[in-house]
Formats: C-alpha cells, structure tokens, sequence
C-alpha cells in the first residue's frame, strides 16, 4: 500500500462535510476559496465553555493525571463544562483583583493542565490577553535570556506557573521582579495561590470579539520571535471553521500533549474541543525515545475519535501498534480521523498504519494534515476528504482563501501560499513596519511557504507541501535542494531506523545528511553494523530515484538525541533545522571533510 495505489479497502466513515472549491485565475496566479458556509455565532472564546456548562453540565471537559506531572499516578482528575464555568468566572474575579484588564496579558509558563487551562480562559474572559510561552524558557537550567526577551517584548502584568520550585531560578530573575506570581504548585510566601483565587465572586466575562485574547511566539526559526496577536474572533471562528468541515454532532474525544503555548495544540486541539463539547485528556507523554510510555499508557485506557500528533510521535506510535494488538483494538475502537501536523510524515509510517487498521478493524482510517501558522489561526487549509496520502496540506477553510503564485525562478509547478480569512492574525504586538510587510497588495498573509497542486489539471485534488521557501538552499552548483521535501523522503526511505534528519549543505559540493536514531526500532534492526547497513540501502535506493539537488552524498549518525533544552528540538515535536546545524559545528564539519573518517557515509 503506497497512499497513491488503488486498494478496496473501505474506509472508516469520518463524517466529513462534502467539499467545495470555487477557483480563479489571474494570469500565472490561483485563488482557492472554499464557499462552505461556518458559523460566525460565537466570536469570543468564552461564549462555547457557557453554552456547554449549560447544555451539558456533567460531561468532562478536561482529564489530567493527579500528582506532579501526572506521570505514573492512577486515574484521571477531571473538571466537568459545569465545574469549569464555574472555576473560569471565579479566577476571573481573582485576577481582576491582581490588576488584570483589558490590554494587561498574564505571562502563562506552564505545563499543559487544567489549571493552566483554566486561568488562561479567566484571564481571556476579562479582556486580558494571555501570553504563554514554552516552558523550556524557564524550567531549572534553561538559557533565561529566551525567556527575558519574550517578557520584554509581552510586557505582562502576572504570572501564572503551574510549580513554582519547577520555575524558580526563573522566577527569581530580574526581568519578573515586582510582578504577581500565581502558582498552583510549591507555592512561596510571596506567590498567590491558585485554590485562594477560586475563593472569589465569580464574575461574568466582559471580553469583546475585537480584544487580544492571546500573544503568541512564534518559534524563532527565521530570527527573533514576533508576538502574534491573536484576536477572540480570530480564535473562535477558526474553530468553527474547522467544525464546518464535518457533519458530526458528536463531541470529539482527544489524547494530546500538543503544548498550549503554539497555536496547534491552543487552538486547534484545546479551543476545537472546547468549541464542539469535546473531551480532552491532557497527555503529558513526548515523542521522543523514553518519554512516550506515558503516550501508550493513556491510549490504552482512553478510546479516542480523532487522534493528532507529529510525525514523530506516529513513528513511535505504528511500532507499538504493530507489536500490541490489544493497544490496537483500543486505538482503533472509535478513532475516525488520524491527523498529523508540525512537519511532513512520510508516507511508508501512514502506510503502516493503515496496514494495522486493516488488520484490526477491517478498513482504513482516513489520514488528514493541516496546514497554516501562528498567524492564520492556526489552520488555513486541511484535508476533509477521504485521504491515504501522506504530503497533502488539504484545501482552503470554510470561509478561507489561498493565493497561489509563481515562486520566482522556481519550477512552473511551485507556489507561494498566501491566506486570506477571518482567522488571519492583524499582526505582531508593537511591530507596525513587520505587521504591514507581512500581507500583500491584496492583503494576503504570505507564510513564506511553497506548494504544488496534487493535479496540475484539478485544483480540488489538493495541495501538496514543498517547503519552507527559507529553508531551501543551493549547492555549490547552483542546483537548488527542498530540505523539507528531501527529509521526509531520506526518513522514508530509510524505513524506521531513523527518527529525523537535519538536512545540510548550502554552498557544498553535494547534500549531507545528519542522522538521528530510532532506538527501538534500531534493537529490531540488530546491531550498529546491521543499523548503519540499512541506511546505507535505504539511501543507496532513494539516490536511485533522486534527480539533481535531490540525491544524498554523504550521511553522519548522530551519538546523541536531539536538544529540548536548547530548542533544537522543539515542544511541538519537530527539528529546527537551522538551530541544529548551527549547535553542531562539529559533526557539521565531520560530514563535509574533505577526507572523511570511517563514520561518514559517503555515496557516489
């Protein structure tokens, strides 16, 4: 099964909505719009936690493992839209106390949880934005000066930390002094207590669908982080624009560890469910080799209907499903669409999966991927159609539309995407001159990506990714490399034994490859010369097939795993690229020597 291969299998019913394209041509440039009615109702991020609180009080809202972290305790600690109501309106109060308005942001650095959840949604009900930013910013031995140039450029007026002793050394900075500090956890004599905020009248939201309802980082891979400002109505209507993609009056249930503070896992995990009265239990798991136990052990227990992660989390997830069929039955008891976002899978790890579901329950689980940024909300295009193609960014919205137009130099099939909707964000916190070059004559955003039509004669076939247009380089030949496109073909062709790749070479003689390990996968595998003899066939094979800037000279494996700390690796899961050649000189140096030692892989 190849995702673009005919096959009988059916398909599990994913209840989507039909599919709608209106397409016009200006000359060299497309514009995609999807005309399907959403609703525009809600406008406020507030208004869905009041209408389910009352339409159904009892149902769980939000799920957590008790104790620290939540790794290793049983059960589940739960908050009903009732409770929640509840507990929002009263924090509300509370902060407003601390000196929260309209315009006054609540820094939020935390782990995901409901407690987060719930004075991140106070906060907002008041007018007061919220600024969350990674937690690697701040947790003990972190580089604070991330953190201080995001608080400088958010300017909060409160902090929120879900452990106080977790955040100290960056809590006894200067740049936080004189600010209130609100803590759920290890709190100090100085801090405010999260229990003694709920000890407050509640109090009604007064948030209006123009107010900043959250300040977003973007993650820092094309300079310094902007703030992004993201508006109630930005927020809400994205979420209904997603849910105009479906015929599904049933309330999606979700296991997800998507950090809260990037838009994917605030907006389109936390806030859709919110919007559509789902269940979200928090997964405090990681996609990296020793951190995702705690993954499986909530799939386990918890039969989801829609389940999204990154690329790398599914990698480690098809191995476990492949040898459990009991975590298989489970997985698949409900589930009707898989998603996968943040970076590109490759197809053979979809191919797996689906070849699982085949084996479990009879027919295929359609597989969608979305596409956007920070600034549109995040979500500009999915795929809401039966789908078993790995690559495809969907199409436009509801309500949303995509601009086309010829990447300059490129081949006639590339385009830059630009986005146009009611979920775009109006700009950057404080930044005017980048706020205006960031849209264009038409007042489209330009996300600096490339894409290709699935069909060149049908735009309705979709959209494929093809790269950051700032990620792509030439070799010292002129021939011009598609990093992001390259990775995910090197990572698939390599079948398992690889978790991700940094893909290098800009003014080199040919593209070189640095390599990181699956380590399980790898055990299956054998020992290091069996490993490093399966990488070599598998780009040996990939080299067969490549054209000009597409083939792969030479190839290092990595002794270590990628950085959290550092950001090398981001909370969301994927590499930084240019972070990751610029932390390892090194290694950098070893694959492009001129006379290479016995670890580099080198190909004709």
């Amino acid at each position: 099964m190849d995702g673009t291969s005919e096959t009988h299998a059916p398909f599990r019913d994913a209840r989507y909505a039909p599919r709608a394209l209106e397409v016009e041509r200006r000359g060299d440039v497309l514009i995609l719009r999807n005309p399907t009615p959403y609703s525009r109702t809600v406008q406020t991020v507030t208004a869905p936690l009041i209408r389910w609180a009352s339409q159904a009080p009892h149902r769980i809202w939000l799920a957590e493992r008790p104790g620290e972290h939540g790794e290793g305790a049983a059960g589940w600690r739960t908050v009903t839209y009732a409770e929640a109501a509840d507990q929002v309106a009263r924090l509300a109060s509370g902060l407003a106390g601390l000196g929260l308005s309209r315009g006054k942001p609540l820094l939020i650095l935390a782990r995901n949880g409901i407690d987060n959840a719930l004075v991140g949604y106070a906060a907002m009900s008041l007018g007061a934005p919220i600024a969350p930013v990674s937690p690697q910013y701040g947790l003990k031995g972190a580089d604070l000066s991330r953190l201080a140039f995001a608080v400088e450029r958010l300017k909060p007026a409160a902090v929120y930390v879900d452990d106080a002793e977790a955040f100290a050394e960056a809590l006894a900075a200067p740049f936080l002094a004189g600010l209130p500090v609100i803590a759920s956890r290890n709190v100090r004599d100085s801090d405010v207590a999260f229990e003694a905020l709920q000890d407050s009248p509640p109090q009604p939201p007064v948030c209006r669908p123009d107010d900043v309802a959250k300040l977003l980082l973007t993650s820092g891979s094309t300079g310094q982080p902007k703030a992004v400002i993201c508006t109630h109505a930005n927020i809400a209507l994205n979420a209904a624009q997603i849910a105009a993609c479906y015929e599904d009056p049933d309330p999606p249930v979700l296991v997800n560890s998507a950090p809260w503070s990037h838009s994917l896992g605030a907006n389109a995990i936390l806030h859709m469910v919110l919007h559509r009265g789902g269940s979200l239990y928090i997964d405090t798991g990681q996609p990296l080799a020793g951190r995702f136990d705690e993954t499986v052990r909530n799939l386990r227990e918890v039969a989801t209907t829609y389940h999204n992660m990154v690329p790398a989390g599914w990698g480690l997830l098809v191995g476990e499903l492949e040898r459990d069929p009991a975590l298989a039955a489970k997985f698949f008891e409900k589930v009707r669409v898989l998603q996968y976002g943040g970076a590109s899978m490759a197809q053979s790890i979809l191919d797996r999966v689906q070849a699982v579901a085949l084996r479990t329950i009879g027919c295929r689980v359609t597989f969608a991927a979305g596409y956007g940024a920070t600034e549109t909300g995040p979500t500009a295009c999915n795929i809401h159609w039966l789908n078993a193609r790995a690559g495809m960014v969907g199409l436009p919205t509801p309500g949303t539309a995509v601009k086309l137009v010829p990447v300059l130099d490129g081949p006639p099939d590339k385009f830059e995407i630009r986005v146009k909707g009611p979920q775009v964000s109006p700009g950057y916190l404080d930044m005017p001159q980048a706020s205006a070059a960031a849209f264009d004559e038409d007042g489209f955003y330009r996300l600096g990506d490339a894409a290709r039509l699935a069909d060149r004669l049908d735009p309705a076939a979709g959209l494929v990714f093809d790269g950051r247009l700032v990620e792509n380089f030439k070799l010292a030949s002129g021939a011009f490399v598609v990093a992001g496109a390259l990775r995910v073909a090197a990572v698939s062709a390599i079948a398992g034994a690889v978790s991700d790749a940094v893909v290098c070479g800009e003014g080199r003689e040919g593209v070189g490859l640095m390599l990181f390990l699956d380590p399980k996968a790898c055990l299956r595998i054998g020992d290091p010369k069996a490993v490093k003899a399966a990488i070599r066939a598998g780009l040996e094979r990939l080299n067969g097939l490549a054209k000009g800037g597409g083939k792969v000279t030479r190839a290092l494996i990595l002794d270590d795993a990628p950085d959290a700390a550092s950001g090398e690796l981001t909370d969301k899961g994927y590499i930084n690229q240019a972070l990751a050649r610029e932390r390892r000189p090194a290694e950098l140096a070893r694959l492009f020597a001129e006379e290479p030692d016995d670890g580099v892989m080198v190909f004709a």
